[in-house]
């Protein structure tokens, strides 16, 4: 996680899908931080719940079920364009550790049948 944010985005990350979202750059900012809250709620659930993949950085993308992300942006009251921005910067983030991991293929693979979540490990 940077120093400067509180979630596991890349700040170069961040900038480019919010040029993508409907959201504005500040308040997508924003969103990750809530979101990123939300997700560490959950932690121990994720960790029985769902396969978990070691990010480039520190922490680790979780596997969720495709459609997570609406259910959580669902519990904490997030509109559907603010939550699609979210999962679009989280995709993001997990193509990008693809790359850098040389598993590129494997995990856009994945983009296709799951949401990924980028959850911060203290």
């Amino acid at each position: 996680m940077s120093e400067e944010s509180s979630h596991p985005i890349e700040s170069q990350v961040v900038l480019l899908a919010g040029a993508k979202a409907s959201v504005s750059l500040a308040r997508l900012s924003d969103l990750l931080a809530e979101a990123q809250a939300a997700l560490t709620e959950h932690t121990d659930e994720y960790e029985q719940r769902f396969e978990q993949i070691d990010a480039a950085g520190e922490g680790v993308f979780v596997l969720a079920e495709d459609g997570y992300w609406h259910e959580l942006g669902d519990e904490i009251g997030l509109t559907r364009r603010e939550i699609d921005a979210i999962a679009r910067t989280h995709a993001a983030q997990f193509k990008r550790d693809g790359r850098r991991m040389d598993r590129k293929e494997e995990f856009e693979t994945t983009l296709e049948i799951r949401d990924v979540l980028a959850v911060a490990v203290e």
